[in-house]
């Protein structure tokens, strides 16, 4: 996941990941890392167009807000990065903050899930 995220440089210190596997090779991946109790940052990589399901949004979504209790969970996106956003704001994550020329392509795009926002529990 850090790989295709473009994260590979980061290191991430505690954390969980949920993977999702086809014909025995793993398609895409979910990383929380940064837990603080209430919140924990979430980074999402697949391969191909259609890899992600409900069924694998259900197991994300829930393991974050049911079974880590947590109260939101928060992404960062690099602006330039149009697709991912879509993405994100396609799952239900609304914009809460931007971080201004924080990386060499511009602008990061601070971006939340609220529990009770959650169409996935």
């Amino acid at each position: 996941v850090a790989e295709r995220a473009g994260c590979s440089h980061h290191a991430w210190a505690e954390y969980t990941t949920i993977g999702l596997e086809r014909n025995g090779e793993l398609v895409g991946g979910v990383v929380f890392e940064c837990f603080t109790g209430t919140n924990a940052n979430i980074h999402v990589a697949g391969s191909g167009s259609y890899w992600m399901t409900r069924v694998f949004l259900f197991a994300v979504f829930g393991y974050a807000f049911n079974q880590l209790k947590l109260k939101r969970l928060t992404g960062y996106v690099e602006a330039a990065n149009t697709r991912a956003l879509g993405f994100n704001r396609k799952l239900g994550f609304t914009q809460e903050a931007v971080l201004k020329d924080a990386v060499p392509s511009g602008d990061v795009m601070i971006m939340c899930m609220r529990r009770e926002d959650c169409r996935f529990i």
